[in-house]
This record gives C-alpha cells, sequence and structure tokens, in this order.
C-alpha cells in the first residue's frame, strides 16, 4: 500500500507555524518522500487561525487532499476548524488538554518543554519533534535540518532548538499511530520551491535586468525572490510609490531596451492599468504577473482565487494585443514566464502571468531541473539592421504589424514615442486614415501571436467528458481524474496555460464532437467557460465553481460529479 497521509499544523499568527511546517517539509524531502505543503493564514501579524497543510507521499503529487491524518494543534481554535476532516485513526496533537477519555487527543505540554529546553519561543520546534515522532522519523534527519536552519547562528540557539525538538520526540515516544510509516531513507528529491520563487528565477533565466514593485499579498514573494538574487547577479529591485509608479517604472526601463517586470495582485493591478495601455500605444514589452486573491475591493488578501481572468484579457481602454498566460506548476512557472519575457519582446506587447495566491505561496518538491535556453534572442535593430538610421520609423507599418525597434541612445536613429495616437515615426497624429491604418498595424500582429499559444494539456483525453481547467487547478482536476477512473467513470480533463490570443484551432482539435465538458474554475461566473463560448462556439454541460477563498482540492470535484455522470 503507497503512502499518502496529510498532517495538519495549526495555531495563530505568530506562533511560528510556517516555521514547522518548513521543517516537517524539509525533513520529509531529505528522508526522500514526496511533499506539498499549503500554507493559509489570515490577513493579520497575530492571532486569527493559521495553518500549515502537508501532504507526505512515496509518488509524485499534486494537490492537497481534504482527509487528515495528523493534527497539531498549537490552539484550541486549531481542534474546532479541523477536526471534522479526521481520517479513521487520525491523531489529534495538542498543546492544551484535551477532551477527557479521547483515545485520539495525545496531549503535550509544547510550552512547558520549550522553557525546560531554553526558552518558551521555541515551543513550536517542540511541536514540530513530536510530530516528527509520531510519524516515526529518525531523529537524526531532523537533527541534520536543524543544523542547515541555524547554520551561522550563535551555537546557543542550535542547542537550544536541538533540545527541544529531542523533548518533543521523546514526548511521544512509544504512542501507537496508525498511520505511521516506516522511513527507508530514499534518495533526497530535487528541492523545495513555491510558485514565486520559481517566476523570478524563470524572469532571470529570460535576461530580466529591473522589476519595481509596491508590496501587496500575494505577489510580494516574487519580488522578494528576486531582490534575494540581486547581491549575486546584474539585477535591480525598487519598490515604489505605488502600483502606477511601478508600472511606469518598468516601461521606463523596457523602452531603454532592459528587459522589465512588476508584480500585483487584482487591486494593484487595477492601478497599472492606464500604464498598461501605455505600453500597449508605444509597443514597449512589459511582463506583469498579476496573484490573484479573492475580490473585490481588499477582499480576502490571503486566500486564493481565479477571479481576474476575463479582467486582465480586457484590461485598459479600448483594444490592443496582449499575451496572457497561467502556469499550472511551480516548474510552468519557471517556463511560463521565460516565454513570456521572449515573446513580448519579439512583438513589443504586454505579456501578463495570471498566478494565484494557492500556486505563489504553496511549497511544491520540484524533481526535474530547469532547463536553461542555449541564448536569449533579442529582437532590437541598430543601426547596422537599418538601411537608412537617419529616416528610421519606429511605427513602421509591417505586414507581420512589428515595426523594427531601435533603442534610444544606442545609434544615430532618433527614436521618439508618444502615448497618444502617432504617425509612423512616432510624433502625434489625430488623421482618421492614419488613426484606421495604425490601430490595423496593431492586430496585425494577432495572427503570428496566436500562432505562438499552445494548446491544452491533455490527460485521458479520449474520454466522453471532459474537466476544463487553467492555471493552478490542474493538480486538483488530475487527481480528481485519476480517483473517478479508478471509479471506472469515463472522465479526462484538458488544463490550459496559453489563454490569451485564444489557441481556438487547438482547442477545436482537442475537444472530439460528442464530448461532455466541464468546467472548474475558482471564481462564480464561470469565466473560462464564458470564454471557450465566446472564442470556439463551443459550451460546456455544466460547471463546477468554487470561490471561498480555499485551494481546489480533488474531492471538491468528485463530490460534484453525480451532477453529470
Amino acid at each position: 500500500m503507497s503512502l499518502d497521509i496529510t498532517v495538519i499544523i495549526g495555531g495563530e499568527a505568530g506562533q511560528g507555524i510556517q516555521t514547522v511546517g518548513d521543517l516537517v517539509a524539509e525533513v520529509c524531502r531529505q528522508a526522500g518522500f514526496f511533499v506539498l505543503a499549503v500554507n493559509q493564514f489570515e490577513s493579520r501579524i497575530r492571532g486569527g487561525h493559521s495553518f500549515v497543510q502537508i501532504r507526505i507521499s512515496d509518488r509524485k503529487i499534486s494537490a492537497p487532499r481534504d482527509a487528515v491524518h495528523l493534527l497539531v494543534a498549537l490552539d484550541s481554535a486549531t481542534v474546532i476548524s479541523h477536526q471534522s476532516r479526521l481520517a479513521p485513526g487520525a491523531l489529534i496533537l495538542s498543546g492544551e488538554a484535551g477532551v477527557a477519555g479521547a483515545e485520539n487527543f495525545v496531549t503535550v505540554d509544547f510550552n512547558a518543554l520549550a522553557e525546560a529546553a531554553g526558552g518558551r519561543i521555541t515551543a513550536n520546534t517542540v511541536a514540530a519533534g513530536a510530530c516528527l515522532g509520531l510519524l516515526r522519523a529518525p531523529f537524526e534527519i531532523f537533527a541534520g535540518v536543524l543544523d542547515a536552519a541555524f547554520a551561522g547562528k550563535d551555537a546557543s540557539v542550535r542547542e537550544k532548538n536541538l533540545a527541544a525538538t529531542r523533548s518533543g520526540f521523546d514526548a511521544v515516544a512509544g504512542k501507537d499511530f496508525d498511520w505511521a510509516f516506516e522511513w527507508k531513507g530514499g534518495k533526497v528529491k530535487g528541492r523545495l520551491m513555491n510558485g514565486s520563487q520559481a517566476i523570478a528565477l524563470g524572469a532571470l533565466a529570460a535576461n530580466c535586468r529591473f522589476a519595481a514593485f509596491y508590496p501587496m499579498s500575494p505577489a510580494t514573494g516574487i519580488i522578494r525572490s528576486l531582490a534575494d538574487l540581486t547581491g549575486n547577479y546584474p539585477f535591480v529591485v525598487e519598490q515604489a510609490e505605488d502600483e502606477i509608479a511601478a508600472i511606469n517604472m518598468v516601461i521606463g526601463a523596457s523602452f531603454a531596451g532592459v528587459r522589465a517586470m512588476t508584480s500585483t495582485s487584482g487591486g494593484g493591478f487595477c492601478l497599472m492599468t492606464e500604464g498598461l495601455g501605455l505600453a500597449a500605444m508605444t509597443e514597449t514589452p512589459v511582463v506583469v504577473v498579476n496573484a490573484q486573491r479573492p475580490g473585490p475591493a481588499t477582499g480576502l488578501p490571503t486566500r486564493t482565487a481565479q477571479g481576474d481572468l476575463l479582467f486582465v484579457i480586457h484590461a485598459s481602454q479600448d483594444e490592443f494585443p496582449r499575451f496572457v498566460f497561467a502556469p499550472q506548476t511551480v516548474e510552468d512557472a519557471f517556463d511560463v514566464t521565460r516565454r513570456a519575457f521572449d515573446l513580448s519582446e519579439k512583438y513589443q506587447v504586454p505579456a501578463i502571468i495570471l498566478t494565484d495566491q494557492y500556486l505563489s505561496d504553496a511549497v511544491y518538491l520540484t524533481d526535474d531541473p530547469f532547463s536553461l535556453p542555449d541564448e536569449i534572442s533579442r529582437y532590437v535593430t541598430t543601426d547596422a539592421g537599418l538601411e537608412n538610421s537617419e529616416a528610421y520609423l519606429r511605427y513602421k507599418r509591417t505586414p507581420s504589424g512589428i515595426s523594427p525597434r531601435a533603442l534610444p541612445c544606442a545609434g544615430s536613429a532618433i527614436v521618439a514615442s508618444s502615448g497618444n495616437e502617432h504617425l509612423e515615426n512616432g510624433h502625434i497624429s489625430e488623421d482618421k486614415d492614419n488613426r484606421a491604418a495604425m490601430v490595423g498595424k496593431r492586430n496585425a500582429k494577432l495572427p503570428d501571436m496566436t500562432a505562438e499559444m499552445r494548446g491544452p494539456s491533455v490527460y485521458h483525453g479520449e474520454a466522453g467528458l471532459l474537466l476544463l481547467g487553467w492555471g493552478s487547478s490542474a493538480g486538483a482536476i488530475i487527481e480528481a481524474v485519476d480517483l473517478l477512473r479508478d471509479e471506472k467513470k469515463d472522465v479526462g480533463c484538458l488544463i490550459f496555460t496559453d489563454l490569451w490570443p485564444f489557441p481556438t484551432e487547438k482547442v477545436l482539435s482537442a475537444i472530439r464532437a460528442g464530448e461532455k465538458c466541464i468546467s472548474v474554475e475558482l471564481n462564480s461566473s464561470a469565466q473560462f467557460r464564458l470564454l471557450l463560448h465566446q472564442q470556439t462556439g463551443l459550451d460546456c454541460a455544466g460547471s463546477i465553481l468554487k470561490y471561498d477563498g480555499r485551494p481546489l482540492m480533488p474531492e471538491d470535484i468528485v463530490r460534484e460529479m453525480p451532477r453529470f455522470i
């Protein structure tokens, strides 16, 4: 029987919940297991209810699951919130007294053991030790992880945490736990990484040299990850005074020839839309990451959603071509970011990457090394590539709609640009014929842009019923398909990453006549379903929608399937 269990570690913000989760996940990785950790927390510094949900398996996993096998509660709210999800044989490891006589409670006084080890601040480390003790993890692996975590710090800090860990292990020694498993010491898997880190690395691999941002959850992790790289690479990160300034800085850097990006969430993207239009009118390549969260307004700042799809496709006034992508996984986030920079510069249009709080903050184990290109194409023109640099036209009308892009002060060509409608030479014009011609020039890029778009990922595409999803919902949908096929249900799925321009022909070739389709989305209006119908004429037989701010799980889909099968 394969290993597949879920541990939840919960408490108040400020109790070091994420630290416990990081330690447990790293120990599992070191032991050769696959791990997926989902951080869920309220938008506050102290108090409230926060928890990390860790799924541990001996096979590759791609989504959180509903059943909980070990609940580590640093406060009573954790028990109240999650005890209804306990699987048969599950245990509650609590720092507070449990229900008298309840067999599924294991009470360990985390605070008292921490004080005995040298400081109450190590209570979360005691909890981590007790958690891994119940799972029968080898103590020496945890000791090694602690050594790495506290490397370079005062030796007494490491000793206190090691003592706290040991006390947690010892406190549960001999306790029977149905879901404990054998730690065979398998090959150490790749590395733990979240989507924010993958996007940052993808930007670096694409030769991005400048990023500007204003902090906004859940997008801040992307720029923070980039900032961590600035000491080792020729890269500048600037915290602007607001989102408007951030996108304008990025446009300016790109106009000068530097690959540049910004990241934000839906509310910040609202403020950036005028700048997005400026980038479109001046045909300046920019990459914007929108890490979605529930709205409108402030909404749920630390929760997840897929409610911005139609918004970003149509954001800013009037019409202009753009790319929109939604990565499915950590590996996909790296690849999509690289592609976004390349295609944005090639076609001189904005590229928008739609991620979300789940993909941005969840920690995945990636065992596939990221691939780097042998070289990075730059789509700029120098004097040597111009027949007559003195007659240079920045917005020259071409059959492809792509004009030769020279950089200011990089040669003798004069580069003129304007946010107003303009002539081929960049000077302002309100002539009606020129206006029609320039709109046609920008739209002429669309056929080639559409050809660049990839069709959906196909999993059991021959099935009579297809689940259609996009972005980070991929893992939950694929695992739901596996569960349903185990029940002999004829179900498959198509997952979309390339969303705009919509790859209509590739979609039509992936969906056979007579196949029933169900859209699965984290929004209330089935936005992808509407987009699919608009672009292909196809309609879904229904939708499975979730919009409570929590990640999609395979069980969410399986529970709804009787409506369609």
